[in-house]
């Protein structure tokens, strides 16, 4: 059976409860400084200053002239007993002598991972990037130059991996679990962010353990809202789904993804339920209630990412008729007030 075509209603659900990302900044500034001022710096001064040697500072601090030598030079690290001994010798706090150190350290880090990253950077071209920044899960501006490396490193700390290649293990490798609707969802990259959005704001919502029991009791509740105004409806979704252990995310689209809702399980007893659709308050509904589906019928394949696309036809896989019809029959329902003509339904 084909859904007739109709003038569908602009769905006011999603910009009231679409989600932004909170982007990444390093060390509070756009670019990592190209140089570095150890401790031994402020140390070689204070002893040109003094017209000391090594050897004389050595003597003073209780030291080798090797570890004298080595700290100058940063081979050894500066302790909380060598930041005592320098407080007492060449003046300046204890915290003073520890914090240069940690600058130093710190600094030092920040150029390791721009030398690191900028092997990465042709990396970058898989993924779109523009959007990622207008969304606010990267730092706004052209990764252009010097900068590459930089957006390498926010993209790294946006998925939360160390690397490409554990970028690689833990979402392109990870195909395998992908439930695809439609063969042409084989952008990777483009996925594995959409997913990502989703993930970071389903971080920061608290959400009890998993109950099914309470999930069908709150999507009879469901059924009822879209005869209330949005203002009304959105909140009390989300939270009717909340209480029964499953998070509900609104993520814009991302360019190549082709997917537009996705059911998946977070953890063993955590389900989430992740939608971009924009266009119609019909094709929200109809794919929540699709996502519902999958949880509910599918609930032991929790490794499983069922990516769909509701809004266009095609979907041939079993998993994905069956929640069709599933959802094509809850919203028949006389509660949710609706007929037949106004949802659409790929064929089953």
């Amino acid at each position: 059976m084909r859904a007739r075509a109709l003038t569908l209603s602009p769905c006011p659900y999603l910009a009231m409860m679409s989600v932004r990302c909170s982007a990444v900044v390093f060390d509070g500034a756009p670019l990592v400084p190209d140089w570095v001022s150890p401790p031994g710096d402020t140390m070689l001064d204070l002893l040109d200053e003094r017209d000391w040697t090594q050897q004389q500072l050595a003597d003073r601090l209780g030291f080798s002239l090797k570890h004298v030598n080595q700290l100058i030079k940063e081979k050894v690290s500066l302790t909380e007993d060598a930041a005592i001994r320098l407080r007492n010798v060449l003046g300046a706090s204890i915290g003073f002598w520890l914090t240069r150190e940690a600058q130093y350290r710190e600094r030092a880090a920040l150029l390791a991972a721009a030398e690191h990253n900028a092997a990465a950077i042709p990396w970058l071209e898989l993924f779109p990037l523009k959007e990622l920044m207008e969304v606010g899960a990267l730092v706004r501006g052209r990764p252009v130059g010097k900068s590459k490396p930089e957006v390498v490193g926010e993209l790294l700390a946006f998925f939360g991996v160390a690397s490409p290649a554990q970028w690689d293990g833990q979402y392109a490798r990870r195909q395998s679990a992908f439930r695809r609707s439609h063969e042409d969802q084989d952008d990777v990259a483009a996925i594995s962010a959409w997913l990502r959005l989703g993930e970071r704001a389903a971080e920061r919502m608290d959400t009890p353990r998993y109950n099914e029991t309470s999930f069908r009791q709150a999507l009879g509740q469901i059924s009822t809202l879209p005869r209330q105004a949005p203002e009304q409806a959105g909140p009390r979704l989300r939270s009717l789904l909340n209480a029964a252990g499953v998070t509900l995310v609104v993520v814009a689209a991302l360019p190549r993804s082709r997917v537009s809702a996705v059911a998946r399980w977070l953890n063993a007893h955590r389900p989430m339920i992740q939608l971009s659709l924009g266009k119609t308050t019909e094709q929200f509904w109809f794919s929540l209630f699709h996502q519902a589906a999958h949880i509910l019928l599918l609930s032991k394949q929790k490794t499983a990412v069922f990516l769909d696309d509701p809004g266009r036809d095609g979907a041939h896989s079993i998993e994905e008729k069956e929640a069709n019809v599933w959802a094509h029959d809850r919203l028949m329902q006389p509660a949710f007030g609706q007929t037949e003509d106004r949802f659409p339904t790929a064929e089953y």
